[in-house]
């Protein structure tokens, strides 16, 4: 390979480590040129696409030419650059700014663009890691094996032996983005005031939150340990792989990781062959997005088909290894620079969106929506529920089976103009996300239904109660205006047992142990007054209780547990475990 000269990158203009506006405005206050270039093309593309959609207007066809315009705007903002296919990425997730046809077109962004010369990618390689590609690499290939709107992406070997993916980002990717992001939010201080537009916050503060993703994006140091945090949660989940990160080939603009050789989920025949089943490569995928959103709170928030990779199968190589720790299949995620934290309250609040969904409860939900930042603080919800029931029932259907997220987010936008509702961005991320693994799901098997995991998912987390919190919204749930609700606890049950790593059994221990506690002091008083509620003895629900479950629990079992549970049980305890009704 020929040595070619170092060229320097960026260098003109200090490096920022992080999204700070208002350095940005100090090094572009200056600098007319470029402002005044980049703004041309900019204005210059969208006045075309504007006088088109006025055109479409003045002679009636708006609803002919809509899917027409959509495709354009697509190609309008790749043709823009970087910064605003991520806008486009961005808007893909908000039906609550952005008509439905024109959400589907932009979810077809795909941070697809043509390479940029391998012998410039070779030369940031060497001026970040201080050597030339072939002291570092014995293998690179000639070519990029993947190219998006950031960064491309060559496969290589260490003189050690090992695989690895070499992501080198785009040359001056920094002050084009920082150049962008400044006239946005010159942009955005002139007109959001006037734009009819239900953001839940100033516009200059949604181009500030975009600008702090995107910068953490381009910081590949940063992508690594989200990449080494995101492995750390699933550490003792073999049916999830995450890379394996190179810091000594690292840095913030040059990322060398585990090279990861499986078949892109989108490719059926390639799962076939390796013997892999992609239902089980679709649970997988629910089950741990489901995790990252109410057990972790860390989630990958762009699950796109060419971040997710099937392995094949794996053989033992200790003879002592139990077969099934490795026979299934295994999905693995890459890309980690679009990430997001949720905070605890925030993963409580979405159990209970859930649940309040599925069972109808649709003033919860209301409520639960103002928790959630859906709906401002004060915000009179009267006339939002029926409104909700109205659109959210009918989406539910007939069986729990019917729901899904693509669904839910077209008929919600119908709302989202007719009352007072909001997406944080945070939820934007979080909806991109869902959408984007149920419609990968789909396109594997466009018979597989999400509820279907991820509702007995969630009903086993509320069951196990592995939380003061979760033990309090099961609680909430199962008592409504002060009366038990047999009916949501059978179904809780019936749908928990659905999921077939559900073990019923465990689960009755636990609940027993708390029940037994102090902390279930409450609950035990709220179960004996549920017996007896309406002056009668509801043994007919208990009935329909033990039909339901004593298939799964043997006598001699349930016994082991219940001693368990009582063992360390004070008389005290059992005597306010059994309370006396008061005589009337």
């Amino acid at each position: 390979m020929k040595q070619e000269p170092v060229t320097s990158f960026s260098r003109s203009q200090p490096m920022l480590q992080r999204y700070d506006a208002q350095e940005i405005a100090r090094q572009y206050q200056w600098r007319w040129g470029k402002l005044i270039i980049r703004g041309m093309t900019i204005f210059w593309r969208c006045a075309l696409f504007a006088w088109g959609l006025q055109l479409d207007k003045w002679t009636n066809q708006l609803e002919a030419h809509k899917l027409k315009r959509a495709a354009q705007l697509r190609h309008l903002l790749t043709h823009l650059g970087p910064t605003f296919i991520k806008v486009g990425q961005a808007l893909s997730t908000r039906p609550d700014l952005v008509p439905k046809d024109y959400l589907d077109e932009l979810i077809k962004l795909q941070d697809q663009l043509p390479p940029f010369p391998s012998s410039i990618a070779f030369q940031m390689i060497q001026q970040e890691l201080g050597s030339h590609p072939e002291d570092i690499f014995s293998e690179i290939s000639a070519q990029p094996v993947a190219a998006a709107s950031l960064g491309q992406v060559y496969q290589g070997r260490l003189y050690s032996g090992e695989s690895v993916a070499i992501k080198v980002q785009r040359p001056n990717l920094l002050p084009v983005i920082t150049l962008d992001l400044y006239l946005m939010r010159w942009t955005a201080g002139w007109i959001g005031k006037w734009l009819p537009l239900n953001l839940g916050h100033d516009l200059s503060m949604i181009v500030d939150e975009f600008g702090t993703k995107l910068f953490e994006e381009i910081d590949y140091i940063n992508e690594g340990r989200n990449a080494e945090r995101f492995a750390g949660y699933f550490e003792d989940d073999p049916t999830v792989k995450v890379p394996l990160i190179y810091w000594n080939y690292t840095s913030r603009r040059v990322l060398t990781l585990e090279w990861i050789n499986g078949c892109k989920l989108t490719d059926s025949q390639a799962i076939c062959r390796e013997g892999m089943d992609s239902d089980n490569l679709i649970k997988i995928g629910v089950t741990s997005g489901l995790r990252q959103l109410l057990e972790f709170g860390f989630f990958h928030a762009d699950p796109h088909p060419g971040n997710l990779f099937a392995l094949r199968p794996q053989c033992p190589v200790d003879g002592n290894e139990q077969v099934e720790a490795w026979h299934k299949e295994t999905m693995a995620f890459i890309d980690f620079g679009m990430m997001d934290q949720l905070d605890e309250g925030t993963k409580e609040n979405l159990v209970d969106a859930l649940v309040y969904l599925i069972n109808k409860d649709y003033l919860a939900l209301a409520r639960v929506f103002i928790d959630l930042g859906f709906l401002a603080p004060g915000t009179d919800i009267a006339p939002i529920v029926p409104a909700l029931e109205s659109v959210l029932g009918n989406v539910m259907g007939e069986k729990v089976v019917d729901f899904n997220f693509k669904t839910i987010t077209d008929q919600f936008s119908e709302l989202m103009f007719d009352y007072p509702f909001r997406i944080p961005a945070k939820f934007a991320l979080i909806i991109r996300s869902l959408i984007t693994q149920e419609g990968l799901a789909l396109t594997m098997n466009p018979e597989f239904k999400i509820v279907e995991v991820a509702y007995p998912y969630v009903a086993q987390r509320l069951l196990t109660g592995e939380s003061p919190q979760l033990r309090r919204r099961l609680i909430d749930i199962l008592f409504k205006d002060g009366k038990f609700q047999w009916q949501r606890l059978e179904n809780l049950i019936a749908i928990a047992r659905s999921n077939e790593g559900f073990d019923l059994l465990p689960t009755a221990g636990i609940g027993l142990q708390y029940l037994m506690s102090e902390e279930g002091k409450l609950l035990r008083r709220q179960l004996v007054l549920a017996l007896t509620e309406d002056d009668r003895l509801h043994t007919a629900e208990v009935q329909r209780l033990w039909d339901l479950i004593k298939d799964d629990i043997q006598p001699s079992k349930l016994f082991g547990v219940a001693w368990s549970a009582f063992s360390d049980f004070s008389t005290e305890n059992i005597a306010a475990l059994l309370p006396i009704p008061a005589m009337r």
